[in-house]
């Protein structure tokens, strides 16, 4: 099976800029480039993630949410995609519409962080990852987003940061959405 595939280089035909991080790391921006925090977001009726063959976590019903991370990313970053995505009213109420969030629902929550929601597929047929947020920077974000959620009072479980995961899970609806940072 495949490994973690690490996103540390620059491509050689942008040039970088750095802008101090309040995460005691370097961050990168390229001209003309903005890169947000990114939450693929899916209500499940149960998940879970297996690595080396042994299953690390699982959830009933909730919402798994697949977390990447940006290169420019902060914790302000973190603070509004898990707001937005414990506030979602995405849930069924008694007459079966969506109006109850994953907090009334009493749902729990499979973290996962990936930074494959950067890959940039525009040119050629192997995906750039330049606007995932390098480990150093992406894992501390990635611990924050996982303490936020459990500071709802929410059972979060979650992968192995940099790890090759497997994850199932069986999509509840299916509903399936997306989540950015503002900027």
């Amino acid at each position: 099976m495949g490994g973690f595939l690490p996103v540390y280089g620059l491509t050689a035909s942008k040039r970088a800029t750095t802008i101090s991080c309040p995460i005691a790391c370097q961050r990168m921006a390229f001209p003309g480039d903005s890169y947000k925090m990114r939450v693929v977001l899916q209500r499940v009726s149960s998940a879970s993630v297996t690595i080396d063959g042994a299953v690390t976590g699982e959830i009933g019903p909730g919402l798994v949410l697949l977390l990447g991370i940006a290169r420019d990313d902060a914790p302000e970053d973190v603070e509004y995609v898990v707001s937005k995505c414990v506030g979602l009213r995405i849930f069924g109420d008694d007459q079966g519409k969506m109006n109850r969030s994953l907090l009334d629902a009493g749902g729990e929550v499979l973290a996962i962080s990936q930074f494959t929601l950067f890959g940039d597929t525009r040119k050629g047929r192997r995906p750039g990852f330049d606007g995932a947020a390098p480990p150093e920077h992406a894992e501390p974000l990635y611990e924050l987003a996982i303490e936020r959620l459990r500071e709802h009072g929410l059972r979060v479980a979650t992968g192995r940061f940099g790890a090759y995961m497997e994850v199932s899970l069986v999509n509840d609806g299916p509903v399936t959405l997306t989540v950015e940072s503002r900027r």
